[in-house]
């Protein structure tokens, strides 16, 4: 004789709003983040970023006595 065990499904959806807004607050933390601290990084690499000025001639005559 062959025995079939049917479970029924579980009614437990009280985590399905929780994770919804767990992952609402992430989104939101990471959007912040990415506002405060991305968008001035941006700003500064369009204009122009650290500036270096190399100058045209370079004096390396190393005089040694004996």
């Amino acid at each position: 004789m062959v025995t079939v065990v049917n479970n029924p499904p579980s009614s437990d959806n009280s985590s399905g709003p929780v994770g919804i807004i767990i992952v609402l607050v992430v989104l939101f933390v990471l959007g912040y983040l990415g506002f405060v601290y991305g968008l001035p990084a941006l700003q500064q690499m369009q204009s122009g970023g650290v500036q270096i000025n190399v100058p045209d001639k370079i004096d390396v005559n190393v005089n040694q006595t004996k």
